[in-house]
């Protein structure tokens, strides 16, 4: 073909190489026009929607790390950090607190340790020995592929009882070492079964008249009071004596005790309100800007007419009068003076928020934070905030675990699976994700999530950015736009190849026959001048 291109117009005398690329060129830039516009605002409407994306999820996201840094929730204060450390639990409004610890013993684990031998390779003799652990029962074997110190160890561990066996070596050998779980409940014995051998006498506990392991330390409960109340605990960590608040006790105290009270973050949660109302119109601007018509000088924004931008609005706008908080008090942002404006920016009116500030400090804190909680004390939710959906759900005949039977109940409406002391909702209830400790029987009662500002901007990002959702949908459209511009530009190309093609082959064609009747008028000028001068 290029042989053939490079000779055309050699007959005829016109440029037709020119006149192909003049022809070809007319027919394709029509097209390429279009493809190339269609191309322009694909790639425009990628490139805002990546930022209209990004732009939600770092409003969230800087949120959500806000609130749950707790800087935005009312925490615990502890006069003296050395003796004990105070928290709020994830989800709880522990409110005004007022009150005197008296700590007077730590809750401790009970370890003992057994004579030394020469090594921990060391054979110690084979046999079955019984761990006691509470009231429970593990049977521990010793034989030929673990007759040794590590092997008992290792036999111990295996059974996941919650008593921790190690080697300790030193100068004198190695040593056997096994420590329980702090609270008296969790003492444990180690005793030889009938025909063990002799040296499994050496690691018996309590000791038998021969041998067997020293007391180190014995397992006793943390004793503490509350207001002058009483009370024990098996564990040093304690979640269910003040409500939301959960204890780390660290030493014995003075008999003045320990006073505990707590912060609210009044001027966090102000700054919070105006940082939110910032953040909100600088999204505001940026959507609005993407989906402006266009002007005299100005083109119409990537995203104009864009349903799934529009929902997004939509639902940003709605976000001043979405109930963040089912409690008493300030339910909405407007009630707490954050107003939207003619373009559907925010404003905030500052002395409406000190005024709801002032006289409902909680109220405001709740709207800001999600939270979960329960009607009665007897009922602990142990599933993480955001694990269930906001809502308010009724517990009934749910019955505490005694014994080695497990407790029972039911979640909104539906009958909970049970583990233990544990309740987990039904996952084709609509408490799905909740899970509660019963601390008693409770005949009825109420768990109540709420999202707050937090989980209602995190809803509607994961609404639209869901693999369903509004963005996605769009997205997923862009990308099949981008692939079809793709294969319309190829099908071009190969048009545009073909109809050079069949120009060239239509003006060789021509040029041929040109090149005949251009030899056929010579020689026919040639016999004309011969006939002339034979009539000379």
């Amino acid at each position: 073909m290029t042989s053939i291109a490079s000779t055309l117009g050699i007959g005829s005398g016109i440029d037709t190489k020119s006149l192909i690329d003049q022809l070809a060129t007319a027919a394709k830039d029509p097209k390429e026009k279009v493809i190339a516009a269609r191309e322009t605002a694909n790639t425009a409407k990628v490139s805002a929607l990546a930022t209209v994306s990004n732009g939600i999820t770092n409003f969230s996201t800087a949120l959500n790390s806000l609130i749950s840094g707790g800087t935005l929730r009312t925490q615990p204060t502890v006069s003296d950090t050395s003796v004990l450390g105070a928290t709020a639990q994830a989800g709880a409004r522990i409110g005004d607190l007022s009150a005197n610890l008296v700590v007077t013993k730590l809750a401790t684990a009970q370890s003992i340790v057994s004579s030394p031998a020469a090594a921990a390779t060391t054979a110690i003799g084979q046999g079955d020995m019984t761990l006691t652990v509470g009231t429970t029962n593990y049977t521990i074997t010793v034989g030929d592929t673990n007759d040794s110190l590590t092997g008992l160890a290792n036999a111990i561990n295996a059974k996941n009882s919650g008593v921790t066996a190690s080697i300790i070596t030193d100068a004198n050998g190695a040593r056997l070492m096994l420590k329980g779980q702090t609270g008296a409940d969790n003492a444990f014995t180690l005793t030889p079964a009938d025909g063990a051998a002799d040296g499994l006498k050496a690691f018996a506990y309590p000791a038998g008249a021969d041998a067997g392991m020293t007391l180190a330390q014995s397992a006793g409960d943390a004793a503490l009071k509350l207001d002058g109340v009483t009370v024990t605990r098996p564990s040093n960590t304690i979640e269910d004596l003040i409500p939301g608040v959960t204890l780390n006790l660290k030493n014995v105290s003075g008999s003045s005790g320990v006073s505990l009270g707590s912060t609210r973050p009044t001027e966090a949660i102000t700054q919070a309100v105006n940082d939110f109302v910032a953040a909100f119109n600088e999204l505001n601007t940026m959507l609005t800007t993407q989906t402006a018509a266009a002007g005299t000088s100005t083109d119409a924004g990537a995203l104009r007419g864009e349903s799934a931008i529009r929902d997004m609005q939509r639902q940003l706008s709605r976000l001043t009068s979405t109930v963040l908080n089912s409690g008493s008090g300030p339910k909405t942002l407007a009630e707490i003076g954050v107003s939207t404006n003619r373009d559907g920016s925010l404003t905030v009116d500052a002395s409406r928020l000190t005024s709801v500030m002032t006289s409902d400090p909680q109220g405001v804190e709740a709207m800001f934070n999600p939270g979960q909680y329960a009607s009665d004390p007897l009922i602990q939710i142990a599933s993480p905030m955001g694990r269930t959906k906001p809502g308010t759900y009724t517990v009934t005949n749910a019955t505490a675990q005694t014994g080695t039977t497990s407790a029972s109940g039911s979640i909104a409406g539906m009958s909970a699976v049970t583990t233990g002391g544990t309740l987990v909702a039904s996952i084709a209830s609509k408490a799905s994700g909740l899970t509660i400790r019963l601390l008693g029987n409770v005949s009825s009662a109420t768990i109540t999530v709420d999202q707050g500002l937090a989980g209602a901007l995190q809803s509607i990002s994961d609404t639209l950015l869901g693999t369903s959702g509004a963005l996605a949908s769009t997205k997923t459209r862009l990308a099949t736009e981008a692939k079809a511009i793709a294969t319309d530009r190829t099908r071009m190309t190969d048009l545009d190849t073909s109809y050079r093609a069949r120009l060239t082959t239509s003006f060789t064609a021509m040029d041929s026959r040109v090149a005949r009747y251009k030899s056929t008028q010579s020689f026919l000028e040639q016999q004309v001048k011969v006939w002339t001068n034979s009539d000379n």
